[in-house]
């Protein structure tokens, strides 16, 4: 291949560069200014240096001229001058399918962590004013208590079931008195003693001698606290056999008498085994009564006597 278009009809035999040299030259070889090489017929096979489409512009690059290189705009924002190949109809390759980054910007950005870290400070900040708020109201409810004149009152406890007691609706929750039978006025040849085993008054002493006409207890007891209904407790042992008594309350002997019975069944003649109980119920006055029990003709009295109280209402 020599220099210069040497007539061939192929563009093989073209040389490209044969303006450059002075046999192409004289060839007619000039300067590529279009799309040839610069031969005259010469084939064009791909785009002159510094040709090429951005966006709806055409630049085209003078020979000996450095390409026109478009003006870039403010950083982050979209160069308008500049089009990917894959924007083109028909050009730059097949589509890779990927989407245009929305928002501009030539650079990605991660997860806003300065924003969440704002968020999470104003959260905690808003925990301990509420917190402190409450503790406030705390303070206060306290000290309004305080000015009140004390603390509110606590919730109502369930009331107590009122006391074994029947037809009656004047039991007293006042602690009502009580005593051991030595202490009560003796009379009629009783006397105290501490032989026996099991009593239980202070030091085992009871009354004894009972078992003679005209014995009698008598207690005076003060503090009852209104007119009503009353039970007389009392405590007793009897050597394996039943007894029972005569009961005046304030001067009046009531109808039935004490039933002194060996509910302890204890075999006969042991006092030991024979110490009971029993009640009966009675009315009283407000403040002092007096309470009376003796041994009256017709009474089975051998008995002796521990100790005496009283309950509110009456027993069935």
């Amino acid at each position: 291949m020599t220099p210069g278009n040497n007539g061939a009809s192929t563009p093989e035999d073209d040389d490209p560069f044969g303006y450059l040299y002075a046999d192409g030259q004289a060839n007619g070889a000039q300067p590529p200014s279009g799309g040839g090489y610069g031969y005259p017929n010469s084939v064009s096979r791909v785009r002159a240096v510094g040709e090429r489409q951005f966006g709806q512009q055409q630049q085209t690059a003078q020979y000996g001229q450095p390409p026109t290189v478009p003006q870039q705009g403010p950083y982050g924002q979209p160069n308008t001058h500049y089009a990917a190949p894959e924007n083109f109809a028909g050009g730059g390759g097949p589509s890779t399918g990927r989407q245009p980054v929305q928002g501009g910007g030539g650079r990605g950005r991660g997860p806003n962590t300065k924003g969440l870290l704002i968020g999470a400070v104003a959260v905690v900040a808003a925990v301990v004013i509420g917190i402190a708020v409450a503790m406030a109201n705390g303070d206060k409810g306290t000290d309004g208590d305080k000015a009140g004149g004390g603390a509110s009152a606590p919730a109502s406890a369930p009331a107590s079931p009122s006391p074994s007691a029947s037809d009656t609706g004047d039991a007293n929750e006042a602690e009502l008195p009580a005593v051991d039978a030595k202490a009560v006025s003796l009379t009629g040849g009783t006397t105290t003693a501490s032989d026996v085993k099991g009593a239980k008054a202070a030091g085992g002493i009871y009354v004894t001698n009972f078992n003679v006409a005209g014995a009698a207890l008598t207690w005076n007891v003060s503090g009852i606290p209104k007119d009503g209904k009353y039970t007389l407790n009392v405590n007793y042992g009897v050597p394996g056999k039943d007894a029972n008594a005569t009961l005046t309350i304030n001067g009046t002997a009531q109808t039935r008498p004490l039933n002194l019975r060996n509910f302890a069944h204890a075999p006969e003649g042991d006092y030991a085994k024979g110490w009971t109980n029993t009640w009966a119920n009675i009315t009283l006055n407000k403040g002092t009564n007096t309470i009376k029990i003796s041994c009256e003709q017709g009474n089975s009295c051998d008995v002796n006597f521990d100790r005496l109280s009283l309950e509110a209402g009456w027993k069935s």
